[in-house]
């Protein structure tokens, strides 16, 4: 076998690193879904952030594979008090369209949300596209806060199958106006759906005599569920449509006897509840404490799976 000279030796080491390096800055653009023209980077493919999970699972379910789907509080976070990092910041500042719920429920993002707004970065807002309700009279337990007064706006709309049909059909031409991506038979398949949805829920639910259809929550988050399917708020141990409001001894003691008096068969507790709160006032009163999940998306990442859960956890319990 010829042996090569050192010099060319050389000169072919050099020009495989240089391929090497080439090669490698190509895969990692590649990977980053951006490639290089004129010296900037330019994404490839449209980016939606959206502020929360279990409205996330929607979205997804809605865009399909037209659109990079993120969501910013991390599944099973509490969404009233969270707050994003440098990283979130700037997902939310570079994305083609945010959707968030409103009316208050991302309470740790609004100052992102606010500035992303005035840099010119495209919203959509669920609450603005449905029929809002509001604290009515004799709901929860007599409170100070104020978005437990009468008439104060609910924010937790994802509780309603068809109020989230609203929603994605509202939200479907927007994707096309904004995105340029066209989602009309998506969006048309995930309302029937969402309609079937809630047929089986109520099925579910009309095991239930009327009755006993009593609730005790962790917080006021069952609102729209308990106005679709017939349910009376009887109370709520953090007397708030926020998680992270406190609890006097006055509104405890109000509960308590709210309990006692509608003879409620369960209390269930939420993500920012207290257990010990939860188990003490039980413990009280003789009422069984069961967990129920109003805000976290299982596993599969699916929100018709979820709220089948929820009116399972209610309907057993």
């Amino acid at each position: 076998m010829c042996r090569l000279l050192p010099e060319l030796q050389g000169q072919i080491i050099v020009k495989n690193r240089a391929l090497i390096i080439i090669l490698s800055s190509l895969i990692l653009a590649s990977s980053l879904g951006v490639v290089s023209g004129c010296g900037k980077a330019v994404k490839t493919g449209k980016s939606i952030v959206v502020t929360y999970s279990v409205l996330g699972s929607v979205v997804r379910d809605l865009v399909g594979d037209a659109a990079v789907v993120t969501v910013s509080i991390p599944n099973g976070q509490d969404p009233h008090d969270w707050e994003p990092s440098a990283r979130d910041i700037e997902t939310i500042n570079n994305a083609d369209l945010v959707v968030e719920n409103g009316l208050g429920l991302e309470g740790g993002l609004e100052k992102t949300l606010t500035q992303a707004k005035n840099g010119g970065v495209k919203f959509f807002t669920a609450a603005d596209q449905i029929a809002v309700r509001h604290v009515g009279q004799g709901e929860g337990i007599p409170s100070g806060d104020p978005d437990q007064v009468i008439g104060a706006p609910d924010p937790h709309l994802w509780m309603d199958p068809l109020t989230m049909s609203d929603v994605v059909t509202a939200l479907a031409p927007v994707l096309k106006d904004i995105l340029q991506i066209d989602v009309s038979a998506r969006a048309l398949d995930l309302e029937n759906r969402l309609t079937s949805l809630n047929s089986e829920l109520a099925r579910i639910i009309g095991q239930i005599p009327q009755a006993e259809r009593k609730l005790v929550t962790g917080h006021e988050s069952m609102g729209y569920f308990a106005q679709r399917y017939g349910f009376k708020l009887v109370g709520v141990i953090v007397p708030s449509l926020s998680s992270q409001a406190e609890v006097s001894a006055a509104d405890l003691a109000a509960l308590k006897q709210a309990i006692l008096d509608n003879n409620v068969k369960a209390i269930f507790t939420e993500l920012g509840t207290s257990p010990v709160v939860a188990k003490a006032i039980g413990d009280e009163t003789g009422v069984k404490v069961v967990e129920l999940t109003t805000h976290v998306i299982p596993s599969d990442g699916s929100y018709f799976t979820f709220m089948r859960g929820v009116a399972d956890t209610i309907t057993t319990a």
